[in-house]
């Protein structure tokens, strides 16, 4: 079997591929063919050096992938041969609060999905909807649960609230199609006309374009009477912040998802004093969270937004194209 590895600081550059025995899964474990994996921000957070979680030296990378259970270690009850899955990427965090005990996640201190083979703990194991391919499956465990977690963790919107998306990151788009199934009005931002027509495609309601409109908060309070929105998902971190909470209505919600490293990273102490907003830092998801989304997804026959597919042999390009940042929904690495 061939994988692929990195580490914390090592850049695309140091990504090898490796050749291995198949492995056997042990008491409690699974072992998973792999079918289809997808990048992230936190991949190149890692490679960069900039992630702040543990990682363990030449890991397997990606947090996301999906594929089949071939074969089940001695005392396994949570899959079967034949089952299609994905895994959670905090396979500890099975429900409830987050708490550092659970931190240990997949691509980071646990070996990731960027393999031909992978064996897992039975717990990481979440059963993928049904009519979605290996590739839409790949794209989940991540940017979809957090997106729901962001959306649903603390209070869920309610039809005719309104949901506040910043950009079309994989998370923001994740959490533009759940918010439409909770019966939201949306309204994304955006750096281009032609992002803007994508957005509306896939339901937003209406869209600014921050580079045309860089006090794009104004403009947010205009559209919704002055009143503000319900919800907003926020992942440009210190770099929109502000204007975020500046956004929100009257005990609204501002999940904040991302905090990228070439954003300001100061926070605007008098646009905190003046909302009265709830400010929630999302770690993904648990699993409980990752079951409840796939619910979700199954009944109402959702389709993740997928940019691109690379094939396993020429993995190292789908992190160079997605580096370049013109990808609009995920990007995926497709296994022989």
């Amino acid at each position: 079997m061939k994988s692929y590895h990195g580490g914390l600081g090592v850049g695309i550059a140091g990504i090898v591929q490796r050749r291995h025995d198949e492995p056997k899964p042990g008491k409690h474990e699974v072992l998973i063919r792999v079918r289809a994996a997808s990048l992230n921000a936190r991949e190149l957070m890692i490679l960069a050096g900039q992630y702040s979680l543990p990682v363990k030296p030449d890991v397997v990378l990606l947090a996301d992938g999906a594929g089949e259970v071939i074969t089940i270690g001695d005392e396994v009850t949570r899959a079967r041969i034949g089952d299609r899955v994905a895994c959670a990427v905090f396979p500890r965090w099975i429900g409830g609060r987050f708490g550092w005990e659970f931190a240990a996640q997949i691509g980071g201190s646990l070996d990731g999905m960027l393999t031909e083979l992978a064996v897992v703990d039975e717990q990481a194991v979440v059963a993928i909807p049904e009519h979605l391919s290996w590739e839409e499956a790949a794209t989940l465990p991540c940017a979809g649960v957090t997106a729901w977690n962001a959306l649903s963790g603390l209070r869920a919107p309610v039809p005719g609230e309104t949901v506040l998306v910043l950009g079309s990151g994989s998370v923001s788009l994740f959490a533009l199609g759940f918010a439409k199934l909770f019966g939201a009005r949306v309204i994304a931002t955006t750096s281009s006309d032609e992002k803007a027509e994508r957005l509306r495609r896939l339901g937003a309601d209406d869209v600014i374009n921050y580079r045309s409109i860089p006090e794009w908060h104004v403009r947010v309070r205009e559209l919704t009477d002055g009143r503000g929105v319900d919800h907003v998902i926020d992942v440009g971190g210190g770099g929109t912040l502000a204007r975020s909470l500046m956004s929100t209505a009257v005990e609204g919600q501002v999940a904040a998802v991302g905090w990228l490293a070439n954003e300001a990273s100061s926070i605007d102490i008098k646009a905190i004093a003046g909302s009265i907003a709830t400010l929630r830092r999302i770690a993904v998801g648990s699993r409980a969270q990752f079951i409840a989304m796939n619910r979700a997804i199954a009944v109402s026959g959702m389709h993740p937004a997928i940019d691109s597919v690379f094939p396993f042999a020429d993995a190292v390009s789908a992190f160079r194209y997605y580096e370049a940042g013109k990808s609009f929904g995920k990007v995926v690495i497709a296994m022989p």
